[in-house]
């Protein structure tokens, strides 16, 4: 049976105009069975500014929680949106991914029990990104001749998934990998959250606390099904974040995959 009610928690930090763009998106869905958490990594007075102008004319019910900017804590940004959520089924996106018109429709088809979907992103360079924000262009407005023309400037980094949506077959696999997971569009059933405890807040700094869960999920029993060519965002080009720890917690989820550690150290429940 698919989800009832579908959860968007979008990550931002910092960034009101590219999440703006991405809201903007969200309002113009197919779909409106769902609901908006804009989950904040501790984010000035511009960005709670554009949040509620954005709530006051949004479609669908949209609500905003924040924490104290501390540094890098996706994670726990993340789990207090899991926490606000009413949803049966959430769809994690970040503040820079701006979704195609039909991206919940086709969440909601995907969606499968006992599976997480990791969704798909095409790369917009600077260039490009500097126009959608600064013109307010409407991606979701483009043409195949304009995506095509986009893709021939080197705007996108790839264009096909745009332009062919294939069915819900062959999606899944017996065999199980936690690479090139990205939590930037990632749908995963509130109850296999719950499950496994949500996020691990324990991890510090950029990188791979969106694998840990994917690999404690998989320990727990979820797989892992390809949302590509279904599910795209134009992910918004920004300057890399430090990667200090990157190191260390990719060692930690090799050493969780390889002791089937399921529940998180600091998670949902604390």
């Amino acid at each position: 049976m698919p989800p009832v009610l579908i959860s968007v928690v979008i990550t931002t930090y910092n960034r009101p105009d590219a999440l703006s763009a991405v809201v903007e998106a969200c309002f113009s869905q197919d779909d409106h069975r769902f609901e908006i958490i804009i989950a904040d990594d501790g984010s000035g007075h511009n960005t709670q500014q554009a949040v509620a102008a954005l709530a006051a004319r949004s479609p669908v019910p949209l609500r905003h929680v924040w924490q104290e900017d501390l540094g890098f804590r996706a994670a726990r940004a993340r789990n207090l949106g899991t926490l606000d959520a009413r949803g049966d089924y959430i769809v994690f996106l970040d503040g820079d991914c701006v979704p195609q018109r039909n991206f919940i429709s086709q969440h909601r088809k995907l969606a499968q029990r006992g599976h997480l979907v990791q969704g798909s992103r095409i790369l917009l360079n600077q260039p490009a990104t500097a126009r959608v924000l600064g013109q307010r262009i409407d991606l979701q407005a483009l043409g195949a001749a304009d995506k095509l023309a986009w893709r021939r400037r080197g705007d996108l980094n790839k264009v096909l998934p745009l332009l062919f949506t294939l069915p819900d077959v062959g999606r899944t696999s017996k065999r199980f990998t936690w690479r090139r997971i990205k939590s930037c569009n990632l749908a995963v059933w509130r109850a296999d959250l719950e499950l496994v405890n949500g996020f691990d807040e324990s991890f510090l700094g950029w990188g791979h606390e969106d694998s840990d869960l994917v690999v404690r999920l998989f320990n727990a029993g979820v797989m892992r099904k390809d949302g590509a060519y279904a599910t795209e965002v134009l992910h918004l080009w920004h300057q890399e974040n430090a990667r200090d720890q990157e190191t260390s917690n990719r060692a930690t989820v090799l050493q969780r995959a390889a002791d089937r550690t399921v529940l998180a150290v600091k998670g949902l429940r604390a």
